[in-house]
């Protein structure tokens, strides 16, 4: 049984930490009262849930509920739900909305991973969407004229950069095998806001304006992005009718007429026009891109079942990990409070993606020790690691069990932070968890048919090897780049308690593994948990999350001897908790919110 050990006073200072940083957040993205609302067109339910996740509290729904990154999306995949529809039939029409108002973070030119629960059948599966490498790529295509790694940026603005996309592919997959509304109805809201334009929102504004020099680079971008050479304004208006479009291709002629014809042209001629860094994409790899279905990935911890992707995702076996190892630790007990806690949940981490680093990649193309990742006896044994006093002095790869003899070197890839997260129920109690992207902040920063393209190769290790041994995430033709995506449906007794997932980069996995501890430990619940302030351990230094009480453990952290970074943490953390009722939250760190009836 989870037990409450936190008092409401200590509760509201890690939440909000000194300067209220929930409140703050909130404040700066959404509107601060109905009136406002109402006039930026947003529904009563939705100011709402904005003021619910402003002052820390779930929204509760007993039929369906759906939680995304921003309210014009939410609204959406709720209209789906409300008539009738199914959680992939709302996802759809969320995916199609996002795509529009949070161009910089998912769309149709990226890639995503979905994990579902079938009410009917009571059998969890995911859906592979991730982006392929081109044929005519080779492990050469991210070095120069002497064979050096390119710099990140060099390799990440223009063509190439750009995988085959995969999330049209996925949307149909999902609606074929589980929808329940007509595919061309889907389309509507996200057609209707690109003809009749949308406001652009804070956050889209200010991350326009950061990156405005890489986003110049394109006229096609520039155009759209930095209109008469000025970046967006928030409350600007925004029309797109590319992107409309390219909707009602998709609704009357499905993926077909975005894998082939005008769109599909476009798309490369966009990529290996790119003036200054072409790419190689070609109409045959859009051709022939493929969904895989594949096994969920699950990890037990407490009395619950923790699945998600598996590879070419790091993220259900990293979290998996992580959990597994401190699963011989009450964290209960200890409490959120006590440094000793974040000493083991960080050196859990780093021992993780020590092994993250050496095995994970597509297993499609490189042998994997999966199973052996996450079985119990060797997690306990990694578990033991953590029982001293004080940080560990290095965290190396482990040996799981492997049926295959094989040497990896450590990966030395960079993912940096982007992307979206869906959580959806419907009332037919089907249960869906999609992590989206285009990788970096505005992907690729070409723009074809009235939407971004992704930069997703650049998630394969610049180098092939390391002192002779080759390194597993290394680019090959067709192969998907490893990921750190990691939705998650918690599973007990064979039933779903919770949907969850953030963007944010590798730190995604840190994110996902805090809350989840935070919900299963500590009896948070669900907007507590994804509001509580970030502490982040990959490789070593603790990320702790400036300005909020996460601060407040980087002394204690130093003595136990970690390295520590104040800095921001912009997860987008997406939960619903599923019990006699549905109850759900938004990360009060970026726009969504949660919706339910």
């Amino acid at each position: 049984m989870r037990r409450n050990l936190i008092s409401g006073l200590f509760v509201t200072a890690l939440i909000f930490g000194e300067a209220s940083f929930a409140q703050e957040t909130a404040d700066a993205v959404a509107p601060e009262g109905a009136s406002e609302g109402q006039a930026q067109g947003l529904t009563d339910e939705v100011i709402a849930s904005l003021e619910a996740k402003m002052a820390g509290q779930p929204v509760t729904s007993q039929n369906w509920m759906v939680a995304a990154a921003n309210p014009l999306a939410v609204e959406a995949g709720a209209k789906v739900l409300r008539a009738g529809g199914s959680a992939a039939d709302a996802m759809v029409a969320v995916q199609v909305v996002l795509g529009l108002v949070e161009p910089q973070s998912s769309g149709l030119g990226g890639g995503a991973f979905l994990v579902w629960y079938d009410a009917a059948t009571g059998k969890l599966t995911t859906l592979d969407g991730r982006e392929t490498a081109p044929l005519e790529a080779d492990h050469r295509l991210f070095h120069d004229e002497n064979g050096e790694p390119l710099k990140f940026y060099d390799a990440v603005v223009g063509g190439l950069s750009v995988g085959t996309p995969g999330t049209p592919a996925l949307l149909e997959e999902a609606h074929r095998r589980w929808g329940r509304s007509p595919w061309p109805s889907l389309f509507q809201d996200g057609i209707t806001l690109a003809d009749e334009g949308f406001l652009v929102s804070p956050r889209l504004a200010t991350l326009v304006e950061a990156d405005a020099e890489r986003l110049s680079r394109f006229p096609v971008t520039a155009d759209y992005f930095l209109p008469e050479g000025e970046p967006l304004q928030q409350g600007q208006r925004l029309m797109n009718p590319d992107y409309a479009d390219a909707l009602r291709v998709l609704a009357s002629e499905g993926s077909a007429g975005f894998y082939g014809g005008e769109v599909a042209a476009g798309i490369v001629s966009t990529v290996r026009g790119a003036p200054g860094n072409p790419g190689v994409l070609s109409g045959v790899d859009l051709a022939l891109y493929q969904v895989i279905e594949r096994d969920p990935v699950c990890a037990a911890y407490r009395a619950y079942e923790v699945c998600g992707m598996g590879p070419p995702s790091s993220g259900a076996l990293t979290v998996g990990q992580i959990l597994g190892m401190l699963d011989g630790y009450d964290l209960a007990a200890m409490g959120p409070e006590d440094a000793h806690t974040w000493r083991l949940i960080g050196d859990a981490s780093r021992l993780a993606f020590a092994d993250r680093g050496r095995y994970m990649a597509d297993h499609d193309y490189v042998p994997m020790p999966t199973q052996g990742l996450v079985d119990p006896a060797y997690l306990s044994e990694r578990g033991q690691l953590l029982g001293g006093e004080g940080a560990l002095t290095e965290a190396a790869p482990g040996n799981p069990v492997f049926d295959h003899a094989s040497n990896w070197a450590d990966d030395v890839s960079l993912e940096l932070p982007s992307t979206s997260h869906i959580s959806i129920v419907d009332q037919y109690g089907n249960v869906l968890s999609m992590t989206t992207t285009i990788e970096n902040g505005f992907g690729s920063r070409l723009m074809t048919n009235g939407f971004l393209l992704n930069n997703e190769l650049t998630d394969f290790s610049f180098k092939t090897h390391s002192d002779g041994v080759p390194i597993a995430n290394r680019l090959e033709p067709g192969k998907r780049p490893r990921s750190s995506m990691s939705p998650t449906i918690v599973m007990q007794d064979g039933k779903p308690v919770l949907a969850i997932g953030s963007p944010g980069g590798s730190r995604i996995i840190g994110y996902v593994a805090k809350s989840i501890i935070a919900w299963a430990d500590w009896d948070m619940d669900v907007q507590q948990a994804l509001s509580l302030p970030h502490l982040v351990n990959r490789f070593g230094t603790y990320d702790v999350e400036l300005g909020t009480a996460a601060e407040g453990f980087s002394d204690p952290l130093i003595e136990l001897g970690f390295e520590v970074n104040p800095r921001d943490l912009t997860s987008g953390l997406h939960a619903i908790a599923i019990g006699d009722v549905l109850t759900g939250g938004a990360d009060p760190r970026r726009e969504g919110i949660a919706l339910g009836e």
